[in-house]
């Protein structure tokens, strides 16, 4: 227990205060960019292996490809979860030896010569629509497969991070499962495991025990059935006094599953959960404007860098660091140089009076930040250091 409440602390206290001398002498020399702090990561990874209940942990790779974070998760026994082509082959790249058991390759809507790939570089393969068994029984047939279902529901921060229900892409609908277990019957597909993704940003710890029931419901139709996949979208705390996810309540509401299943193993596949708090975007004041009532901090990169506040209105805590003592003073709009009205990082925010020159920081930004970057307006987007 008390090794899963060291996220409190770890709100109260954020790392980058203590590295502030670093994060300021790696600013003097390239900035903007993002800092990885990799003792952080190995704090979240200890903790994340200590829960109980969860068999396999597989990391969803598309949140942070940083090869430096990647070899610390690869170090630490962690399986890798791929969506594409190019994240099969980087893995491979990085890790020749890697045991193929160790990747899990979950696509959508991908054409046929990916499936292939596949069954070529990952050990297991999901399958989210029951026209791919159709269209390609011959790459399908003999082979083992992961059928990802959607329970019929979505969670998550926003709601282009919902990723089950009837209005999202993803999944097979439980309505299918009779033309799905006569497509894998004819063709001898074996189905071995289930899988079930509805959303990210999720803080209720009862969310993937849940989804273990609803996948647990639909094993009767597959016997094989050894392993179910309860996704990841695992909640990171992003605003001062929000509740951090309870990892004890998760564990035991696991543990009830397991006690009800015991047949089943529980695979799990967080993303944001494990690095978003071991980055943060480092960025150096540009211009400081005064308009009517408003006050805008103009700053060297924007949504071309970080652009989870443009697309899901997320909230990222910034201070700046060059006067991370000073009381705050000023209210203002933080604003990148791209030519867009919606290239705000953050609204309304406390700040102590702040100059051209400053160095701001935004925090966890770990997670779903360079790997989304652009070089939209011919701007580079923050580039990557770690610590």
């Amino acid at each position: 227990r008390e090794l899963f409440e060291t996220p409190d602390a770890a709100i109260a206290t954020p790392w980058w205060k203590t590295l502030r001398t670093q994060l300021l002498e790696a600013a003097s020399t390239s900035v903007p960019c993002y800092a990885y702090n990799l003792d952080n990561l190995h704090d979240t990874i200890t903790r994340m292996q200590a829960l109980k209940g969860a068999d396999r942990c597989f990391y969803a790779m598309k949140a942070c490809w940083n090869p430096q974070v990647l070899q610390a998760i690869y170090e630490r026994g962690i399986g890798f979860e791929c969506v594409s082509p190019g994240e099969l082959h980087y893995v491979r790249k990085l890790f020749p030896d890697i045991d193929p058991d160790r990747i899990l390759f979950t696509p959508n809507f991908v054409a046929k010569e990916e499936f292939v790939l596949g069954y070529e570089l990952a050990g297991h393969v999901t399958v989210g629509n029951v026209r791919a068994l159709e269209l390609w029984p011959d790459v399908f047939a003999h082979r083992a497969v992961t059928l990802r279902f959607d329970p019929g529901y979505g969670r998550g921060h926003h709601r282009h991070v919902r990723t089950a229900g009837f209005t999202s892409k993803f999944g097979i609908a439980p309505d299918d499962l009779p033309d799905v277990r006569r497509i894998t019957d004819s063709h001898n597909i074996q189905v071995v495991g289930l899988h079930a993704h509805i959303g990210s940003g999720i803080l209720t710890p009862d969310t993937w025990s849940t989804t273990a029931y609803a996948l647990a419901s639909f094993t009767e139709a597959f016997p094989e059935v050894s392993y179910l996949n309860v996704g990841g979208g695992l909640g990171v705390p992003e605003k001062p006094g929000t509740t951090p996810l309870d990892l004890v309540a998760l564990e035991e509401s696991l543990l009830r599953f397991r006690e009800t299943y015991p047949q089943f193993e529980l695979w799990i596949e967080p993303g944001r959960y494990l690095v978003a708090e071991t980055g943060v975007l480092l960025v150096r004041v540009t211009q400081v404007k005064r308009k009517g009532p408003a006050c805008y901090v103009g700053v060297n990169t924007g949504m071309n860098s970080l652009i989870r506040p443009a697309l899901y209105g997320s909230y990222h805590r910034i201070v700046n660091l060059t006067r991370l003592e000073a009381p705050p003073t000023i209210t203002a709009d933080i604003v990148g140089p791209i030519c867009e009205t919606g290239d705000i990082i953050g609204r309304s925010r406390r700040l102590p009076e702040t100059v051209e020159g400053d160095i701001l920081l935004i925090a966890m930004a770990g997670a779903y930040g360079r790997v989304m970057s652009s070089s939209y307006n011919m701007r580079e987007p923050a580039k990557e250091v770690v610590l």
